[in-house]
């Protein structure tokens, strides 16, 4: 009977490549997330080296899964469909960065400290030492 029970429970080949195909897609989102989030240059170069590491492994599985027909590819998407996606993409990738350009910016000539621009004239000076001590 034990013997009956453990046959039933080993699962099969593509099963298996199947389970650890998506154990290494989900390390490779943790190692993305740990490289992004650390402060550590070393840190980020180790995480960022293990999920390139990881890719490549998760690459040779799905590859050597594909060849061995353990993997079924989704239907093609519409050339129009990518193209809509792109383009909305490629518009939030804009606007993000005019976000960030003006942020940093406005954040930038808030924090520059530049005496020359007051100090036209003597009165300005004297307006500008008052400040100062």
């Amino acid at each position: 009977m034990y013997q009956q029970q453990q046959q039933q429970s080993i699962l099969t080949e593509e099963d298996l490549a199947g389970t650890i195909l998506s154990d290494l897609k989900r390390v490779v989102r943790e190692y993305a997330t740990a490289a992004t989030e650390s402060t550590c240059p070393d840190i980020r170069q180790l995480f960022t080296k293990l999920t390139d590491s990881t890719l490549a492994l998760q690459g040779q599985l799905f590859q050597a899964m594909k060849q061995a027909n353990m993997y079924n590819t989704s239907s093609p998407a519409l050339r129009q469909e990518l193209d809509k996606q792109m383009k909305q993409y490629q518009q939030t990738k804009q606007k993000t960065a005019q976000f960030l350009q003006q942020t940093l910016g406005q954040q930038q000539s808030q924090s520059m400290y530049t005496p020359n621009a007051h100090q036209q004239s003597g009165q300005h000076q004297q307006s500008n030492q008052q400040y100062y001590m």
